[in-house]
């Protein structure tokens, strides 16, 4: 099965599950693209190009999220 190391975790797809694009990923993860930083095998992705960036079997993704508050 593919598979995305997501923050450190493991996470297995089946190959119909399996996101195709960074953006299709975020959504799957319940996650709003506006507050997420992400990282794909150490390069950082600017947010108009998380539509765009194709995920493959294997890579390494960090996602950061920004909160709110004072």
């Amino acid at each position: 099965m593919p598979k995305l190391q997501i923050n450190g975790d493991i996470r297995e797809f089946t190959p119909e599950e399996f996101p195709a694009l960074l953006s299709e990923l975020l959504k799957k993860l319940g996650l709003n693209e506006v507050a997420i930083i992400a990282e794909i095998d150490g390069k950082i992705v600017k947010k108009e190009s998380f539509a765009l960036t194709q995920l493959t079997d294997g890579m390494k993704i960090e996602l950061v999220k920004f909160v709110g508050g004072g």
